[in-house]
């Protein structure tokens, strides 16, 4: 029998479990990032596909990668920095140590360590830690949470009254349809490039009304569905589809995410 007051998420794993779990791991990948802020002696290491990385991103990455596999064995892994391990098992977690690596190796705050929990190939959890400005938002699809406080979308927005954000406005050209965006941006009050996860994490918290990626990883993505959903807020693809077999990204309140998409491929 479940205990009182412990939810389960439909999967058999508790959800109380689950966060207390997270809160662990965020500690722990915390606790490495940190002193690697703002370093101006830090290395950066540009990989294969052109992206950077850092000391930071390895270490805290093999740290969770030990917490988890001390704690579920049998669960698989998907991580940005050390591929795929057991990624076939029925849960799978999914980690992206520093989301926003540019902005981390910059000394700009606007990062954070992205983690989720997959059941069966669908996120059942999500995470945005910032370890900077102590910010935690945990959202299991249904109640998303920063710092233990419920939090919600801002809703029925007009889009002449909506701040768009993305992370980098050169790859909408280079992956999407610019002139689609182009006019979405005319018409929206507030426009800035507060991107990566934290963009999310804004609008998660009502600061902000759309976000959209042109192009996004597995790690990159699968984790903020839970938090976006739990928020109350829709997230998809570029075009409308599921955000989990995808490779990009809308996110915005429900009064203006169709309206988004539909501007967005005209």
């Amino acid at each position: 029998m479940m205990p009182a007051g412990c939810a389960r998420i439909g999967t058999g794993m508790q959800t109380d479990e689950t966060i207390r779990f997270i809160h662990q791991l965020t500690a722990k990948s915390g606790e490495i990032i940190r002193p690697y802020f703002a370093d101006v002696d830090l290395q950066i290491d540009t990989k294969a596909d052109q992206s950077i990385v850092t000391a930071a991103d390895r270490e805290a990455e093999r740290a969770l990668r030990e917490l988890i596999l001390s704690r579920y064995p049998e669960h698989g892994i998907i991580g940005e920095e050390f591929g795929n391990e057991n990624e076939s098992a029925e849960f799978v977690w999914i980690l992206d140590p520093v989301d926003g690596t540019i902005s981390f190796a910059k000394g700009c705050p606007l990062f954070g360590t992205l983690i989720g929990l997959l059941h069966e190939g669908r996120p059942i959890v999500g995470a945005i830690h910032n370890p900077i400005l102590n910010q935690l938002c945990i959202g299991d699809g249904t109640i998303t949470t920063i710092n233990g406080r419920e939090t919600r979308v801002r809703d029925n927005v007009e889009i002449d009254d909506a701040t768009l954000l993305t992370t980098d406005i050169k790859h909408i050209a280079e992956h999407q349809n610019a002139d689609g965006f182009d006019a979405l941006l005319e018409e929206v009050k507030t426009f800035r490039g507060w991107g990566d996860c934290y963009g999310y994490l804004m609008l998660a918290l009502g600061s902000a009304d759309i976000m959209v990626d042109p192009v996004m990883n597995a790690w990159d993505l699968l984790p903020l569905v839970p938090v976006i959903e739990g928020a109350g807020g829709v997230i998809t693809t570029w075009d409308g589809g599921d955000p989990v077999k995808g490779t990009s990204c809308v996110a915005a309140t429900p009064s203006l995410h169709a309206y988004v998409i539909e501007r967005l491929n005209p």
